[in-house]
């Protein structure tokens, strides 16, 4: 029996081991083990258990010599020592003796001059089918040449951690060891920990080579190639703004910008299913088919039809599928130099123009900043819109000093002459909480497309004291007076009052997670009077 070479990770007596199946081979798989169920249009339905989400308590870093002074080290990246982390994956390797194995060897990153090989050991096959769908698939003569992966991942969500033992928080523990190129899972079904894995070792490992890695999403002119990015939290519209069907979708969550351009980490997407209906995400929704995994959407058992609108198990429904199943995705996901930028925030303080041009030294500012916020809670009473920072959009997933990043942004921008827009496609008129709505969708629309095709450069700008950005008086597409985030609001004291309160949410943010950023970046940020 061929074992493609696990026994070094001390799995030393499989049942069986099967490499790079099929999509069909592994839908196949999973239904015999018992692992899931086929929907009506042939997507296989798993339930992931406890764990519907990523568990950010239980991630860590290995914290060895040769990379202890490069990582941001606190709650996010918490470390582990080399001996806890070799006991836990001598244990992991111990488990998987006896059983079935399912490996998928795979790239991410689509430029060829920065791709890495990914060695991916599972014990569930509907894990293995999620990741073979997310990752860059590799051809038949690609696979008889693939020698030895850069990175090797264990993936054993059937063992569970004592945490008294192994010296972790729970039974679960995402672990990497950047030095030794290896990453283990276990205690967590979720498939979403994996990708992430591999997104986290690429944000350390392509800093290494000039390229910025970015949690965003690409799309790119047909024609021209003109490439964009965007960025954004949850909720801010990243993914239905970069779905423009008249641009080639480079892909839709991890990229990187090297010296030739932008490329794809992945060869798959992971969409969000919750409230998810045709006529609103059609690609997402057509993607439900054979081939795909999808995690937690509750099944009518007779029908086979999901439910979408159904949050019981977890708000975090999710479908994986390859980056091919839409229409539009540009293959292999490549594009140019991006010559626009685009930040999203979902401001529920409705304060934040509509859309407004940022300097090199603001765009470093909100890049580290990363800023949205989420609606009025209802728990104790609470009736203001909650403030959310996540550095570079993505601080989960960034190993390292957030001014390591910000630079490398900085310095592209000035490379390059890119553009850079803070696009709010949250509340206008009025914050969430006073029954204000949200800017129009297709208003937004319009102003990317502006901020796209370069109508921007003839239209003046002018100055917003307090958010310290230039904001535009005209767009195609847009009432001026839509543009004028003060002037919607009625109670203009009003308006005053809740954007100097959060300017000053972002002052006390930036001073307390980056008291040592350059001073031209700190006073490009906002300024409450």
């Amino acid at each position: 029996m061929e074992t493609y070479g696990i026994e070094k990770f001390g799995i030393l007596a499989p049942k069986a081991v099967y490499r790079n199946l099929t999509p069909a081979q592994l839908t196949e798989a999973a239904l015999r083990r018992g692992e899931g169920t086929l929907s009506k249009t042939g997507a296989l339905v798993v339930t992931t258990g406890k764990y519907t989400g990523r568990s950010p308590n239980d991630k860590f870093i290995v914290d060895s010599e040769g990379i202890h002074n490069e990582i941001a080290w606190g709650k996010v990246n918490r470390p582990i020592s080399r001996e806890k982390f070799d006991a836990i994956k001598g244990k992991v390797a111990a488990y998987l003796q006896g059983r079935e194995i399912f490996i998928f060897d795979g790239f991410a990153g689509a430029d060829p001059k920065y791709t890495k090989k990914f060695r991916i050991i599972n014990e569930l096959a509907s894990q293995n089918l999620f990741i073979h769908q997310l990752l860059i698939r590799p051809t038949a003569e690609e696979l008889a040449n693939y020698g030895e992966a850069d990175y090797t991942m264990l993936v054993a969500p059937g063992f569970k951690c004592d945490p008294a033992v192994d010296g972790v928080n729970s039974e679960a523990a995402i672990m990497i060891d950047y030095e030794a190129h290896t990453i283990v899972i276990c205690g967590s079904q979720y498939s979403g920990e994996i990708k992430k894995s591999v997104f986290s070792t690429m944000n350390y490992v392509m800093t290494k080579e000039n390229v910025l890695p970015m949690h965003c999403s690409a799309n790119m002119d047909p024609v021209t190639h003109e490439t964009a990015v965007f960025f954004g939290l949850s909720g801010t519209g990243k993914t239905t703004l970069s779905a423009d069907p008249n641009r080639k979708l480079i892909g839709d969550d991890e990229h990187g910008w090297s010296p030739d351009g932008v490329f794809n980490f992945e060869g798959g997407c992971y969409a969000k299913c919750i409230n998810l209906k045709e006529e609103h995400e059609p690609e997402i929704y057509h993607a439900i088919k054979f081939g795909s995994l999808v995690e937690n959407v509750v099944m009518d058992p007779e029908t086979r039809e999901f439910d979408f609108d159904d949050d019981s198990l977890t708000e975090n429904t999710r479908v994986g599928y390859p980056v091919d199943y839409i229409s539009n995705a540009q293959i292999p996901g490549e594009g140019g130099i991006p010559k626009v930028v685009i930040f999203l925030t979902a401001d529920a303080f409705g304060v934040l123009p509509p859309i407004s041009r940022l300097s090199k030294e603001a765009a470093m500012y909100h890049f580290v900043t990363g800023f949205t916020s989420k609606l009025a809670g209802t728990e104790r009473g609470v009736t203001e819109p909650q403030p959310t920072f996540s550095t570079l959009f993505g601080e989960p997933f960034m190993p390292m000093d957030p001014q390591v990043y910000a630079k490398m942004l900085g310095e592209k921008l000035d490379k390059y002459g890119t553009k850079v827009y803070l696009v709010n496609t949250g509340w206008a008129g009025g914050s969430a909480a006073s029954g204000a709505q949200r800017m129009k969708l297709s208003y937004t629309r319009a102003m990317v497309t502006a901020a796209l095709n370069g109508s921007f450069d003839s239209i003046e700008f002018k100055h917003h004291d307090v958010f310290n950005v230039d904001y535009p008086t005209s767009c195609p597409g847009v009432p001026d007076e839509k543009l004028d985030a003060r002037g919607m609001w009625e109670d203009k004291a009003a308006y005053d009052a809740q954007a100097n309160k959060l300017a000053q949410m972002f002052q006390d943010n930036f001073a307390k997670k980056y008291p040592n950023m350059a001073a031209e970046i700190v006073n490009a940020g906002p300024k409450a009077k």
